[in-house]
């Protein structure tokens, strides 16, 4: 009988080229499928919740895997522990857990949190972790201002990367503000999906109006023009981190 279970992970993105898989290239799905093949002797395919570029850190993650173990159960915790002791410090698995036989880490996600970190003053503390601002001064206020202009759209092409294969550039943002949490600025940007390269290239063009190169309609105009070429720069991956994924209830039968 085969049996689904996810993953409760988080890894620093530091060394990874992002999650997927990719020719010459170390990534977070290749190290971790490689060492649930060793500990479980078999086979696995792991599908993750989303895909993560590279650099770029989760502070939770999950991914999902099928196994057919007939009559014998499989012990989750012990095979989490196995997994802390033989990955390296990067990454970090929380729990494994059964699931309902059609839950898809990806799919089921019914919204995805992401948070981006940003500093104005120099920290040897957080560095890989946290973004050092270009701009020594930033309104915060007014980039809160442009943060709230994003509920009105549902149309993100213009922070999207170019020539990605998507049936839409829509999203539903849920959550978009700025937040000073012990002198790190944070970002925190909840939605259903996000297109690749968008937080970054959203923070990248928030920072722009807090320097005053643009303003709120130009911001605006921004949005509606539907084009990557008149946003802002990509802020650096380092500063950026999966934070949180909610699921319906019903993925926890089975």
């Amino acid at each position: 009988m085969i049996s689904r279970y996810f993953i409760e992970l988080a890894y620093n993105g530091k060394k990874f080229h992002g999650w997927q898989i990719q020719p010459n290239a170390i990534t977070v799905q290749e190290t971790l499928q490689n060492a649930l093949e060793i500990l479980l002797r078999q086979k696995v395919d792991i599908v993750g919740c989303g895909r993560t570029d590279t650099g770029v850190h989760a502070r939770q993650f999950f991914a999902h895997f099928d196994l057919d173990f007939d009559t014998v159960p499989l012990n989750t915790d012990r095979l989490s522990f196995k997994l802390n002791s033989y990955l390296n410090n990067e990454i970090a698995i929380f729990r494994i857990f059964k699931v309902n036989k059609d839950a898809h880490s990806r799919f089921e996600a019914l919204s995805r949190t992401y948070e981006y970190r940003l500093r104005l003053n120099k920290s040897p503390f957080d560095q890989e972790t946290t973004y050092l601002s270009a701009f020594p001064r930033l309104d915060f206020e007014r980039m809160n201002q442009a943060a709230n202009l994003l509920f009105n759209y549902i149309d993100f092409t213009s922070f999207s990367k170019t020539g990605t294969l998507v049936k839409t550039n829509n999203c539903k943002i849920m959550q978009a503000e700025w937040k000073n949490e012990n002198e790190v600025w944070v970002f925190t940007i909840k939605a259903d999906r996000f297109l690749r390269n968008m937080v970054r290239a959203i923070v990248g063009t928030l920072l722009e109006v807090g320097s005053g190169k643009i303003d709120l309609e130009e911001f605006k105009q921004i949005i509606e023009s539907k084009n990557r070429s008149n946003a802002g720069w990509s802020v650096p991956a380092h500063g950026l981190a999966l934070v949180k994924l909610e699921y319906p209830d019903w993925i926890y039968s089975f």
